[in-house]
């Protein structure tokens, strides 16, 4: 089974974490939180959810991973400002290893300068920032892009986003 590195911070958007992190865990692979340090808890922006953070970003390596999920909320918005976190995301895209990205979570590829020639999908008010990096935004529940990238709207679209992220870990 994969092992899925999740960048997360506080003020994510609790579901689009636990909903997407309780899927895959279920179909038996492993998620492993990744924050600016280890052993640390972060909050969910509706209060809903904490996550403990597994390990820190200076703690891990991309090569170590098979698969990165991004959940939406701030979260995306805060690590994209840590260089760290741009260049751990960019190997992702870089190396054709799945991504998956929801609401928000497409703002920390489009600065890791990723997403230039790909059909997605994210949070309405990102449509123009995802146009502006050279993406084709698709209005959609759910976007899988050349077998690699899955791309969701919003909470309403976990069902979908879910699916097709199992889907592209199991081909």
């Amino acid at each position: 089974m994969s092992k899925i590195a999740c960048v997360i911070t506080d003020l994510f958007e609790d579901v689009e974490y636990t909903s997407p992190a309780e899927a895959l865990e279920k179909a038996g692979h492993n998620v492993v939180t990744i924050e600016k340090e280890a052993d640390k808890q972060v909050s969910g922006k509706q209060g809903d959810a904490t996550v403990q953070i597994d390990k820190g970003i200076d703690d891990v390596s991309p090569e170590d991973f098979d698969a990165l999920l991004i959940p939406g909320g701030f979260s995306p918005d805060q690590l994209r400002a840590d260089e760290r976190f741009v260049k751990f995301t960019k190997h992702f895209m870089d190396k054709k290893k799945p991504v998956f990205a929801i609401c928000h979570g497409p703002q920390l590829l489009i600065t890791a300068k990723a997403l230039e020639g790909r059909s997605a999908t994210g949070f309405t008010s990102i449509a123009v920032d995802m146009e502006y990096a050279g993406v084709d935004f698709k209005d959609q529940e759910v976007v899988v892009c050349q077998d690699q990238l899955v791309t969701s709207r919003n909470p309403n679209d976990l069902p979908a986003f879910n699916r097709e992220s199992l889907k592209l870990l199991e081909s």
